[in-house]
């Protein structure tokens, strides 16, 4: 894997066999942060990073100035190896890496984030979850952005606060952001 854009651009990493995680391909993140690129700023941002996995979209948020990221993920193994690459890329102070469960820490947490991005495995039935919990317990500033990764058999164009989906091959991203009256 290898980090796109940025600071940190060009710098590469390597996923141990048999890892637990699937990472986003270097093709549907370049189109992600072209689309994020266009619409707003990433400089110190705090942004929420969950199902982080390989922490390849942490790296690649932090590469691009954005202020903090917190990754979580359930699984040991994904936060010592995102724990090990950001020591090894120097971004470790801003950093947060938690292990949790997604929808139990997003339950409970008492902070807003200006990005939240959500890449769940693409089998599990809890995206739209995700979502319906993120904007009834308010956990994005006001202009906040709302991203969700997903494979091809899920829609989630019928949530409150869908904006748009885009699609790179096997890859879907659906944005979300409060509707304003």
């Amino acid at each position: 894997m290898r980090v796109i854009g940025g600071l940190l651009r060009a710098r590469r990493f390597s996923v141990p066999k048999n890892f637990p995680s699937r990472p986003t391909t270097d093709f549907a993140k370049e189109g992600l942060f072209n689309i994020l690129d266009h619409q707003i700023d990433l400089l110190d941002m705090e942004i929420l990073d969950l199902c982080a996995g390989t922490g390849n979209i942490s790296f690649e948020f932090l590469s691009r100035e954005a202020g903090n990221v917190t990754a979580v993920d359930l699984n040991t193994n994904c936060v010592r190896f995102i724990r090990k690459i950001a020591a090894q890329l120097g971004i470790e102070d801003n950093l947060d890496t938690i292990k949790s469960d997604i929808i139990s820490y997003i339950g409970k947490i008492d902070r807003k984030f200006d990005l939240i991005f959500a890449d769940p495995p693409y089998d599990v039935k809890f995206h739209a979850e995700i979502a319906e919990i993120v904007f009834e317990r308010s956990l994005l500033t006001e202009n906040g952005l709302l991203i969700i990764e997903h494979g091809k058999f899920t829609d989630l164009s019928q949530i409150t606060n869908f904006e748009f989906l885009r699609n790179y091959g096997n890859v879907n991203f659906s944005f979300f952001r409060i509707q304003k009256d």
